[in-house]
C-alpha cells in the first residue's frame, strides 16, 4: 500500500492527500514534521535527505517533492483526468504547478507563517505587507486567467488546480484584505464542492 509521511496541516502534504482523494487511492499516512518529529531521524532522512514532508513509499519506490508526487500519481492513475490526455493541456496544467512554486508560494509563505505560526509580538509587519502586495497581483493574474475558462488548464479539473487550490484556501482564510476577484471566486467555489478538497484541505489554519 502507498505510504505517505506528513502531517495533515502541511500545505504540501494536503496536495498529495487531495490528489489521492480525487483518484480514490488507498494509503497509509504517518504523522511527520513539526510537533511530530520523525522527519529529522536518520531513518527518515535515508528516504528524504531534505528532512521535509511529504515523502511517499510504495513497493520500495520512494519519492519526495509534493508536485513530483502529484504528477506521478496523476500520470499513473489519472491519465485523461488529473493528467490531461492532450499534451498541450497537460503542459498548461504543469505550467501552473511550476508558477505556484516559482512565483506564488515564495510570497504566500511569509504571509502565512507570520500571521499563523509566529507569535503576534514577533511578526514582521513589513514582510507581511510587501508579500501581501505581491499576492494581490499574483491572484489577479489567476483571476484574469479564469475569466475565460472553468479551471486553470481548461474546462476540466486537473493536477494544475491542486497547488493553486491549497494556496487559495489560505488566501481566502488568512486575516488579510482581498480585492474583488469574481473569476477566482467562482473557481474557488467549484473547488469547495469537491469532496476530496473538503476532506483534506478545508481545515483550520495552524
Amino acid at each position: 500500500m502507498l505510504k505517505i509521511w506528513g502531517r495533515r496541516n502541511s500545505i504540501n502534504v494536503q496536495k498529495v492527500l487531495w490528489c489521492c482523494g480525487e483518484l480514490n487511492l488507498p494509503y497509509e499516512r504517518i504523522d511527520a514534521g513539526l510537533q511530530f518529529g520523525v522527519n529529522d531521524t536518520p531513518e527518515y532522512k535515508a528516504k528524504n535527505p531534505n528532512g521535509l514532508v511529504p515523502t511517499i513509499e510504495e513497493d520500495g519506490f520512494v519519492l519526495w517533492e509534493s508536485h513530483a508526487i502529484v504528477r506521478y500519481l496523476a500520470r499513473r492513475d489519472g491519465m485523461g483526468t488529473l493528467w490531461p490526455a492532450d499534451a498541450r493541456v497537460a503542459a498548461d496544467a504543469d505550467r501552473w504547478m511550476e508558477w505556484y512554486s516559482t512565483t506564488l508560494w515564495p510570497a504566500m509563505r511569509p504571509v502565512f507563517w507570520n500571521l499563523i505560526r509566529v507569535a503576534p509580538e514577533k511578526r514582521n509587519a513589513a514582510e507581511v505587507a510587501e508579500n501581501h502586495r505581491k499576492l494581490v497581483g499574483y491572484f489577479g493574474i489567476v483571476n484574469n486567467e479564469l475569466a475565460h475558462k472553468a479551471y486553470l488548464a481548461g474546462p476540466a479539473f486537473s493536477m494544475g488546480d491542486i497547488p493553486m487550490g491549497v494556496a487559495a484556501f489560505r488566501w481566502y482564510n488568512l486575516p488579510i484584505e482581498r480585492p474583488a476577484a469574481p473569476h477566482l471566486d467562482r473557481w474557488y467555489a467549484r473547488l469547495r464542492e469537491r469532496p476530496a478538497f473538503r476532506e483534506h484541505c478545508m481545515a483550520p489554519l495552524t
